[in-house]
């Protein structure tokens, strides 16, 4: 029974670390694992380009069974995917994506580290890769990941020799590590680094090779595996009640925004990694071959192991605290280790271990989530010694102040102790945003200049205090960053970070404003208060060529968090002409022009991102026929916004609603992207679509991917996806149809629509159609041959199926002119056409 309870306790604690928000409290097993892995010096990291593209069953193999510190290196945020969770893209994606990929690391046991790499999208071959990356900055962070982490083997996803095989970012991830691997070591490569940190020789690189990079498990099985090593990754951990593949689907199940939740695995299965490089095996199946893994390895380390070893062999699973005496031991001995790196690391484990043994809470909650630079909170600080352990509280430090605050307070067995400062925010203090995003990035990179920022997942906390405690007459200081508790009657206690934000931002209320005509519009702009008694003005930078009513305004709000909504009336020129607005909000001669971003998802910890609030304007010149459009949403976009823009009156249909008398008063009727595979309803209710288009009606479907569709029938015709793109939004489109209406009517489609474009030209393109259909445009990267399926129609009963695999929901955004005239064509198709159309 007692082993049964432990389970049952440990998958409730389990299950409380995927609450992002909410401190790890360690229970018993928890405590024994962390023990276990204390005694373990070996260290691996794991490379590859993406936030998904990790191993997480290797992972968690390397960090719950081997107890070796693990980290994976992405060298990019995945900025560049899709969300299917919400409607951030580029940068925002990025960081939820960050915080997904944290906390995977916090159910697989890994550490996270990136590179400073801008995910720009897909690409097809490493030199198409690195000719948007700068190699050499990107290499350079690699080498400062490889010489801060220290790993004793590194592990590559993918194949540094197969370039134009798979996605070019993948297969540049490994060509870079291959590379590194050597230069780390190299005193004369990236001396800059060696101010901070040493060289490095890494022992082993290996690449986690498996069946399908030999096309068939059959061609696999053939093949000489005797430089190949191979683990069991589906064991079975007693002290979590789950295998390690089990632990590994919850970490990938982290990925929400790309739809990565997925079922638990259990059974044995087996991982590959293929030798490349450094010291031989010699025969070995050990990945730590000639690497001394243990205390012995530092000098002074047997001591400590002498120490150790025994806590870990006869652990109190019942009273974890009876260890601390040793515990406290140990910890004296790791401070006078003369090797500084593995003396942070354990020192770092053992203060976790001896917190979590003592029972030992520690907690500063503002009153407030944010406060602005010179503005002050209170705080509440709750200290609770839950163990007999001799615990004094000698002082604390904040870290807004100078000088500690004595307290020489013994706490007590489980006597809770509460106190209360108030601190003022520093008038330098850094807004809390995420680092990489505070200089203008390019396409390929994000600007970091400060070197020990580089490769961290998150921005370090500005406030935070230092608690000073004498824990049976052994000096120990934690640091506990500033949080905000409070609670919700539907979902009770919640955390969230403090953060420290500007005396005001500035927001509009769309991204990109489209002016169909010359007809002005009133646009409203909001401020908001991270002070309070704020006052001000604000006016709108904007192009010399638009006109915007009135030139200033008065800003005047008392409360902090409150906002004042102000509209200013832009008028555009007469000719098709865009530009920028931005909100230049003026306090006592400083100006403020950041908008402030919140994400609130469950499943990552609430994040604050402070961006230039910038608005694209366009004054388009186009045509439309028709006005109500229904939407099928799929997998998170913004064209529904997007074509309200430019005045059509679009209505959201969910799959339940979809019936003949739903779909007749439509116009058109436009299917959101990747909606076949997140829609199971939608195979139910393709009749209904198709008999929309056959008495009349227009259908439009954007791009779906080729796998996991919910429905073998996708349009009227035989229709087949591939995996066929465009990745270069320069590339040249080729007209196939100049004189087809949907081409000419009610707008007339040029090369010239296509300029501008971002990203990619198109995606999942079909590669083989009935004849039914008619192909209008043809698009290649460089070296490919032609991809004619980017935008397909035909003609079926009374109306008209259109399928696009185009980036609109990408071009909408960026306010592309051509995009908007191309897809008000294909709203219009089967509408009047104009006589010399028809000859």
């Amino acid at each position: 029974m007692d082993q049964i309870r432990r389970c049952l306790l440990l998958l409730v604690s389990f299950s409380t670390i995927l609450h992002a928000q909410h401190p790890q409290k360690l229970n018993s097993s928890q405590i024994y694992e962390a023990v276990q892995k204390l005694n373990v010096l070996g260290s691996v990291l794991y490379i590859a380009a993406h936030p998904d593209d990790e191993n997480t069953r290797l992972i968690s193999y390397m960090s719950n069974h081997e107890k070796a510190r693990t980290a994976y290196l992405s060298l990019t945020r995945g900025d560049g995917g899709q969300n299917l969770i919400g409607p951030e893209i580029r940068e925002l994606l990025g960081v939820i994506r960050t915080q997904e990929l944290l906390a995977a690391r916090r159910v697989d046991g890994g550490e996270q580290r990136f590179s400073r790499a801008n995910d720009f999208g897909y690409s097809k071959h490493p030199e198409e890769t690195l000719n948007i990356w700068d190699k050499d900055e990107v290499l350079a962070d690699v080498v400062w990941a490889i010489r801060e982490f220290k790993p004793d083997v590194i592990i590559n996803r993918f194949d540094h020799r197969t370039p134009g095989t798979t996605h070019g970012h993948h297969t540049t991830s490994a060509m870079l590590s291959v590379e590194a691997f050597d230069l780390a070591n190299d005193p004369s490569q990236y001396a800059s680094q060696l101010k901070y940190t040493e060289t490095w020789q890494p022992k082993r690189l290996f690449y986690n090779t498996s069946w399908w990079r030999y096309g068939s498990q059959e061609e696999f099985d053939k093949l000489d595996k005797s430089n190949m090593l191979n683990f069991d990754v589906g064991v079975y951990y007693p002290n979590k009640g789950m295998s390690n593949n089990e632990v590994a689907a919850l970490a990938s199940s982290q990925h929400l925004c790309q739809g990565f939740g997925r079922l638990s695995q259990r059974g044995n299965q087996l991982e590959y990694i293929e030798f490349l490089k450094g010291n031989a095996l010699n025969g070995s199946d050990n990945i730590f071959e000639g690497i001394d893994v243990s205390w012995q390895r530092v000098e002074g380390g047997k001591a400590i192991e002498n120490i150790l070893k025994p806590i870990e062999e006869n652990f109190n699973f019942k009273n974890p605290a009876a260890h601390l005496p040793k515990l406290l031991e140990a910890y004296k001995l790791v401070q006078n280790l003369k090797d500084e790196h593995w003396k942070t690391i354990k020192t770092k484990a053992l203060k976790t271990i001896i917190e979590a043994c003592t029972g030992l809470y520690l907690e500063v909650s503002a009153q407030t989530p944010h406060a602005a630079p010179q503005t002050n909170v209170t705080l509440d600080i709750e200290l609770v010694n839950r163990s007999t352990t001799k615990i004094q509280l000698l002082s604390y430090q904040l870290s807004t102040l100078d000088q500690g605050i004595i307290k020489k307070i013994n706490l007590g067995n489980n006597q809770k102790l509460t106190l209360k400062e108030e601190i003022s925010i520093p008038e330098n203090s850094p807004y809390t945003t995420p680092y990489w995003l505070n200089d203008k990035a390019t396409l390929g990179m994000y600007h970091v200049d400060e070197q020990t920022l580089i490769g961290l997942p998150e921005t370090p906390r500005a406030a935070f205090v230092d608690f000073n405690l004498l824990i049976e007459n052994t000096p120990i200081t934690f640091r506990k960053p500033v949080i905000f508790r409070y609670s919700k009657p539907d979902k009770g206690e919640l955390y969230r970070p403090f953060e420290v934000i500007p005396k005001a931002s500035v927001s509009i209320s769309d991204k990109v404003f489209i002016f169909e005509n010359n007809q002005q519009k009133d646009i409203e702009v909001t401020v908001k208060a991270g002070q309070s008694q704020l006052k001000g003005y604000l006016e709108l930078a904007h192009p010399d060529t638009w006109q915007i009513f009135p030139k200033k305004q008065k800003v005047q709000i008392a409360n902090k968090g409150d906002v004042q909504k102000l509209i200013f009336t832009v008028i555009p020129p007469k000719q098709q002409d865009e530009g920028i607005i931005s909100p230049q909000l003026n306090i006592n001669g400083e100006v403020f022009n950041n908008e402030l971003i919140e994400i609130d998802y469950g499943h990552i910890p609430f994040q604050t991102v402070l961006m230039p609030s910038r608005s694209k304007v366009v004054r388009l010149d186009i045509e439309k026929l028709g006005n109500n459009i229904g939407y099928i949403e799929g997998a998170g976009d913004v064209v529904p916004e997007s074509l309200r823009q430019i005045g059509y009156n679009v209505t959201y249909i969910t799959p339940e609603q979809i019936s003949p008398e739903n779909l007749d008063d439509f116009d058109a009727i436009v299917v959101g992207i990747r909606a076949y595979n997140i829609l199971e309803e939608l195979k139910f209710k393709q009749k209904y679509l198709f008999n929309y288009v056959e008495e009349g009606g227009n259908l439009i479907l954007q791009y779906n991917t080729n796998r996991g569709l919910k429905t073998k029938q996708l349009a009227p015709y035989p229709l087949t996806l591939s995996r066929d793109r465009v990745t270069d939004e320069n590339a040249d489109i080729r007209i196939l149809d100049p004189k087809h209406p949907l081409l000419n009517y009610p707008n007339k489609i040029t090369a010239e629509d296509f300029e501008g474009w971002v990203q990619e030209r198109g995606l999942y393109f079909p590669n083989a159609w009935s004849e039914a259909f008619t192909p209008l445009l043809a698009a290649n990267d460089k070296g490919e041959s032609s991809k004619e399926g980017a935008l397909l129609v035909a003609q079926y009963g009374k109306g008209y199926y259109i399928y696009t695999g185009l980036s609109f929901f990408r071009e909408f955004p960026a306010g592309v002119s051509g995009a908007y005239r191309l897809f008000a064509n294909l709203l219009s198709a089967g509408k009047e056409t104009p006589t010399e159309l028809k000859k």
